[in-house]
């Protein structure tokens, strides 16, 4: 197992130029390895173990088992509620006489696909980032150039400053697109948690976005009304029918009961993603409320630059936030994340010199 899980290390590699933010990382690398790590301990299991396991009288066990798998189980819902009753009116949770009535059995076809759907949850997840990755094509590591640690001799320094400032004055006004881009990626992300909630209960016929909530409220029901929740959506045990020719041509029915023992490691795999991707969606649309207040606010932008490093003053930041659009904004905020405090301090307070310059000049040239 260790070495089945042990690949997925690499995606916890510390950036060495940071060109997002953590809720992003957590969607794109986090839950990317979440997923993936739960799909490959699942197909472990379902491969490694017996899947299935079901018992019956006159046929072959491997046959109805392969058949259970390939097509269906099913349980009657009503019988979950007489869950008290087990071993007397009913024989497990569940699991009671069908009486040939179609409308009171409830089917599972879903457990062959659980390791599938979940390797595509993770690519989707890691859909965000490979498309930032393909936008920002290195460019804060190029302008960084190293001075994220601030560790070189002092005329190297001032050069690789020169050189940033040369970049920033003379591409003004050219990186809203590279916000742009980069905000959209964190939209997408919002929109496929929202969109992945929504297909996993309808992937498991309504039950997924009210799973975690009644596991949760399973102490405060009454004791006789009480079944177990996680049971339910993964049963244990359910029933199959196999139908087979007798001697005589004639069409026997053979009802089995099936044993799940992959539904003990589903209902905790997604018992977790439950609560991780409701966590994650309210961090989501946290983010995008921030994104919208730091769009249409300046003030905000100001008082972000200046606590991002605490050696800029906080009149410089609100200068320099006011001069520049909020593309521009975006990648000395971003640099400010990457260089080194003392390094980025030189280099801002050398950008407002710059801009207040050119506004000068062009102001004495509209007079």
């Amino acid at each position: 197992m260790y070495k089945l899980l042990g690949g997925l290390k690499d995606y916890f590699k510390l950036q060495e130029v940071t060109t997002d933010n953590a809720v992003f990382r957590l969607h794109n690398l986090f839950t990317t390895v979440l997923l993936l790590t739960c799909s490959l301990i699942i197909t472990a299991t379902q491969y490694v173990g017996q899947p299935i396991s079901c018992i019956v009288n006159g046929v072959p066990p491997h046959v109805v088992n392969t058949f259970c798998w390939i097509s269906s189980t099913f349980t009657m819902p009503d019988a979950f509620q007489r869950h008290l009753k087990v071993g007397v009116s009913v024989a497990h949770p569940g699991i009671a006489n069908d009486f040939n009535d179609e409308d009171a059995k409830k089917y599972y076809t879903y457990y062959q696909w659980v390791c599938f759907v979940l390797f595509f949850q993770a690519i989707a997840c890691y859909t965000p980032k490979f498309l930032w990755d393909a936008f920002e094509g290195g460019l804060l590591r190029m302008i960084v150039m190293g001075l994220n640690l601030g560790i070189c001799r002092e005329e190297e320094k001032q050069a690789k400053k020169d050189v940033i400032l040369s970049y920033l004055t003379s591409h003004l006004k050219r990186h809203k697109l590279y916000a742009i881009r980069y905000w959209g990626c964190e939209l997408l992300c919002l929109v496929n948690i929202i969109l992945q909630m929504w297909m996993m209960d309808r992937f498991f016929d309504g039950e997924f976005l009210s799973y975690g909530w009644r596991v949760m409220n399973l102490s405060d029901t009454p004791q006789e009304q009480r079944y177990d929740p996680m049971v339910y959506v993964f049963p244990r045990i359910t029933k199959c029918i196999f139908h087979k020719y007798g001697a005589s041509g004639s069409i026997q029915k053979h009802d089995s009961l099936c044993i799940l023992p992959l539904n003990i490691v589903n209902e905790k795999t997604y018992i977790f993603i439950w609560f991780w991707y409701f966590a994650l969606l309210f961090m989501l649309i946290g983010l995008l409320i921030y994104r919208i207040m730091i769009i249409s606010m300046t003030s905000v932008r100001t008082k972000i630059l200046a606590a991002r490093n605490r050696l800029l003053p906080h009149e410089m930041a609100r200068k320099i936030s006011q001069k520049l659009d909020i593309g521009d904004w975006w990648l000395i905020y971003m640099l400010s994340r990457n260089l080194d405090p003392i390094v980025y301090k030189d280099v801002m307070a050398q950008l407002l010199e710059r801009l207040e310059m050119r506004s000068n000049h062009q102001n004495d040239e509209k007079s």
